[in-house]
């Protein structure tokens, strides 16, 4: 066991706990999967304050091309996104910069009009975790979730911290302020439960790195047409082993990457393949966690027990 997993660094959140040995989940209306989309709609700065530990920009100030190429997602994208996911009856569950309900309200309205789902992504995607003192990241964590309140009526319930920058601490804040569930913990492809230091019940909803559009486009540098294929492959096996317990597909998506005139055809057709199934539970990340804290937290927590020789 390393020195960080001993002390509780922040980083022992969850125990081992085999996927062929756990208690069944079972969706509304006995479906297979839950299928959620996350698109993430944020805000970028040209000129953000510095960070020691991250550079924004990878290239000299301004930086113009990654600058712009976010704004077209939040002028242009994030239209043609939301038509597409009008079209499949899909209700994004957003991951928001906070900051875009300030520059752009429009953007806010829209989604308010579909009931989307609002959870938070910090302030600016410019503005980092690292280096944050615990009582300044509470803050910044405290802000986003009063902006959200205030603009939409309702306050969020899951976390993903701006660009993916958590600290040790991030998720026994996020559970302190009130929320249910991460987006920051990348080890499953179920439900889990996730040890916080207030031990109030808390969950780790599957959020895809693999299917993330940023990741393939820009990381792995995939074809438009094989990230649609990717969608599809992930979804057949997600839905053959939600035949024997519920599975969660997440997609998650950015208005400057997926929405680009040359790649959208290829995410139309993986949505349309997936809801032409039956069985599928189409959600947003609070349902998903709402209905198992409710209906399968419990008997989550008795399993894990079990498999690791009792409680902590």
């Amino acid at each position: 066991m390393t020195e960080s997993v001993e002390t509780r660094e922040g980083l022992d959140y969850y125990r081992p706990w085999p996927y062929d040995q756990r208690p069944r989940i079972e969706w509304p209306g006995g479906a297979r999967i839950a299928l959620w989309v996350a698109p993430n709609i944020e805000v970028y700065e040209l000129n953000p304050p510095a960070n020691a530990y991250r550079t924004p920009w990878p290239y000299p100030f301004p930086a113009v091309p990654g600058y712009s190429i976010r704004d077209y997602g939040n002028r242009v994208g994030h239209m043609r996104q939301m038509r597409l996911l009008d079209k499949y009856g899909i209700r994004g569950s957003i991951s928001l910069s906070s900051a875009l309900i300030d520059h752009h309200p429009e953007i806010i309205e829209l989604c308010k009009e579909r009931e989307w789902e609002f959870f938070s992504h910090g302030i600016y995607n410019t503005r980092y975790t690292y280096g944050l003192t615990e009582d300044q990241e509470r803050s910044l964590i405290q802000d986003s979730i009063d902006s959200i309140r205030r603009a939409t009526g309702e306050a969020p319930v899951g976390y993903l911290a701006p660009a993916l920058s958590h600290s040790e601490q991030t998720i026994d804040l996020w559970a302190e302020a009130g929320g249910i569930y991460t987006c920051d913990l990348f080890h499953d492809d179920q439900p889990t439960p996730i040890d916080v230091r207030s031990g109030k019940p808390f969950v780790s909803i599957p959020y895809s790195l693999e299917l993330n559009d940023t990741i393939a486009y820009v990381v792995n540098k995939v074809e438009p047409r094989r990230y649609g294929q990717m969608i599809k492959d992930a979804f057949d096996r997600l839905y053959a082993e939600g035949a024997t317990s519920g599975t969660v597909m997440c997609i998650p998506t950015h208005n400057y990457q997926v929405s680009t005139p040359h790649r959208l055809r290829a995410f139309e057709e993986a949505l349309e393949y997936i809801t032409g199934h039956p069985d599928v539970w189409v959600t947003t990340g609070r349902e998903i966690a709402e209905h198992y804290l409710a209906n399968h937290y419990d008997a989550a927590l008795a399993s894990i027990d079990a498999v690791n020789g009792g409680p902590r």
